[in-house]
C-alpha cells in the first residue's frame, strides 16, 4: 500500500481509519468478541484434564470444537452476508456460548463423555468476528468514498487489514495466557465461563456498533457461486499458512520446554509490529514473493536446532519469521478482496479461516508426532516445506489467471490463409465474425 499522506505520521493511515462512523466502537468490541477464540482450547483441555486425568480425552474434545468451526463456519457466514450481521451474530453467539455452558455443567455433574463432545460442538456456530470486521471496514471505506473521496481511498483496506492482522496476534497471544490465569486462579472451570461472557457480550457490541453491518448490496442474489477458481489458490495458501502455524508451535512447545511461551510471543511480537509497518509505509506487496521470503525464513528454525541446543537462540529466527508471516496474512487477504464480490465477502474470509484451522490441525498431528520420535527437531522442517507447497499453489493460479490481451468487442482474433505475391505462406490477420444474435 502506499505511503497515503507525504509528509504524514505513520499513524495517519489509522488514524483515517479510525475517524471513521462507529469504527472506534466496533474495533474495540470486535476485539473482545474474538478474544473467546484463543481462549476456549486451553480452557477446555483444562477443564476436562482436571476432570478425568486424560489429556487425550481433553484434545479430543478441543478438535471437536475445531472440527465443527472449520464445518460450520463459512455457513454461518454465509447466512451473515445474506441478511446482515445484526441478524445473525448475536444469535449464533448465543447458541455458542450455550454451548460452553453446557460443556462446563456436564462436567461438573458428571454426565456421559460423549455429552462433551455434542455441547462443545456447539461453539460451530460462534460468528466470526474477524472476517465480519474485515468486510464492515470494507463497506465503511466504500460509503465514505462515495460520500465524499479521501486522498488514499480505498487502498486504506491494506491498513484495516494489517489492523485487524494485528488484533489476531494480540487476541492469540493474550487469550491462552488469561486462559491460564483464571482456570489456576479461580476454579477449572472460569475460562470457559470467561470466554462465554466476553463472547455474548464482545458479539452484542459490536452488532450494536453498527457501520455497515446490514446486508451487504447484492445480497439478495448471494446464492450464486463463489469464484473458486480464483479462491483456490489463494485457500491453498491459507491452508500452507495453518501448516506453518500449527507444527511451528508444537515443536517449539516439545522442544523447549518452559521458554516456549517466551518464543512464541516474541514470533507475535514480530508480526504484529511487521502488520503494523506495513498498513503505514508498505507498498503493493507480491503474494508469491511474501510465500518465498516466508519459506526462506523458514530454514533458520531445522538450522539452529540442529546445530545447538540452546533454545534462545531461536528468538531472532522466529521474531524474523513473526516479521514474515504478517505480510503473507494481510497480502493474501486483500488479494481475496479483489477475488469475491462485496456480498459474499464474510463467506469467502470464513473459508480462509477454515483452511488455516484445517492446515494448523494438520500441522500440528505431523509435528506432534514427530516430537515423540528420536529427533523432534526434525518437526521445523515442516513448515518450510508447506511454504513452498503454498508459493507453488499461488504460482499457479497466477500463471492460469494469465491470459492474452483481448480485443474490444466481438469474438477473439484467429488465423487466417492468405496468398501474398503467389507465394504460398502465413500471415496472422485479425478475422472477425458477425454476431449471431440481435445487437442494440
Amino acid at each position: 500500500m502506499p505511503i497515503l499522506f507525504r509528509g504524514a505520521s505513520p499513524w495517519a493511515p489509522y488514524r483515517a481509519l479510525l475517524a471513521l462512523p462507529s469504527a472506534r466502537l466496533s474495533t474495540a468490541a470486535g476485539a473482545v468478541a474474538r478474544l473467546p477464540s484463543a481462549m476456549c482450547g486451553v480452557s477446555t483441555v483444562l477443564l476436562v484434564a482436571r476432570a478425568h486425568g486424560s489429556y487425550g480425552l481433553a484434545g479430543g474434545v478441543s478438535a471437536a470444537g475445531l472440527l465443527a468451526t472449520a464445518l460450520a463456519g463459512p455457513w454461518t457466514a454465509r447466512l451473515t452476508d445474506r441478511h446482515g450481521q445484526w441478524r445473525v451474530a448475536p444469535w449464533a453467539a448465543a447458541l455458542a456460548a450455550l454451548g460452553l455452558l453446557g460443556l462446563v455443567l456436564c462436567v461438573r455433574y458428571g454426565a456421559p463423555v460423549w455429552t462433551y463432545f455434542a455441547t462443545y460442538a456447539l461453539l460451530g456456530c460462534a460468528p466470526n468476528t474477524g472476517a465480519m470486521a474485515r468486510a464492515r471496514w470494507a463497506r465503511l471505506l466504500r460509503a465514505s468514498e462515495g460520500a465524499r473521496p479521501t486522498p488514499g481511498g480505498s487502498r486504506l483496506n491494506g491498513a484495516a487489514n494489517a489492523l485487524e492482522q494485528v488484533i489476531d496476534e494480540l487476541c492469540f497471544t493474550l487469550g491462552p495466557v488469561l486462559a491460564v490465569l483464571l482456570a489456576t486462579s479461580f476454579a477449572p472451570a472460569a475460562g470457559l465461563l470467561t470466554a462465554a461472557g466476553l463472547l455474548l457480550g464482545g458479539t452484542l457490541a459490536f452488532v450494536a456498533a453498527g457501520g455497515g453491518g446490514g446486508p451487504a448490496p447484492g445480497a439478495g442474489s448471494a446464492a450464486g457461486r463463489l469464484p473458486w477458481r480464483g479462491l483456490a489458490p489463494l485457500l491453498c495458501c491459507f491452508a500452507g499458512t495453518g501448516v506453518v502455524f500449527g507444527s511451528l508451535e508444537v515443536t517449539t512447545v516439545s522442544g523447549t520446554g518452559g521458554a516456549a511461551g517466551v518464543l512464541l510471543g516474541v514470533q507475535a511480537a514480530g508480526s504484529g509490529l511487521a502488520g503494523l509497518a506495513l498498513g503505514a509505509y508498505g507498498r503493493p506487496l507480491r503474494l508469491g514473493r511474501c510465500l518465498a521470503l516466508m519459506a526462506a525464513l523458514l530454514l533458520l528454525p531445522p538450522l539452529c536446532a540442529a546445530t545447538t541446543d540452546a533454545p534462545w537462540l531461536l528468538a531472532p529466527a522466529l521474531l524474523l519469521i513473526g516479521t514474515a508471516t504478517a505480510p503473507v496474512m494481510i497480502t493474501a487477504m486483500n488479494t481475496l478482496h479483489v477475488h469475491v464480490p462485496a456480498h459474499r465477502l464474510t463467506e469467502a474470509m470464513s473459508w480462509a479461516v477454515t483452511a488455516i484451522l484445517a492446515g494448523s490441525s494438520a500441522g500440528a498431528t505431523a509435528a506432534g508426532r514427530l516430537a515423540d520420535g528420536p529427533h523432534p527437531w526434525l518437526g521445523y522442517a515442516i513448515p518450510p516445506m508447506a511454504a513452498a507447497g503454498a508459493w507453488l499453489a499461488v504460482r499457479a493460479g497466477s500463471r492460469e489467471r494469465q491470459a492474452p490481451p483481448s480485443t474490444l468487442g466481438g469474438p477473439p482474433a484467429r488465423r487466417a490463409r492468405t496468398p501474398a505475391n503467389g507465394a504460398h505462406h502465413e500471415r496472422e490477420v485479425t478475422v472477425r465474425t458477425a454476431p449471431t444474435g440481435p445487437t442494440s
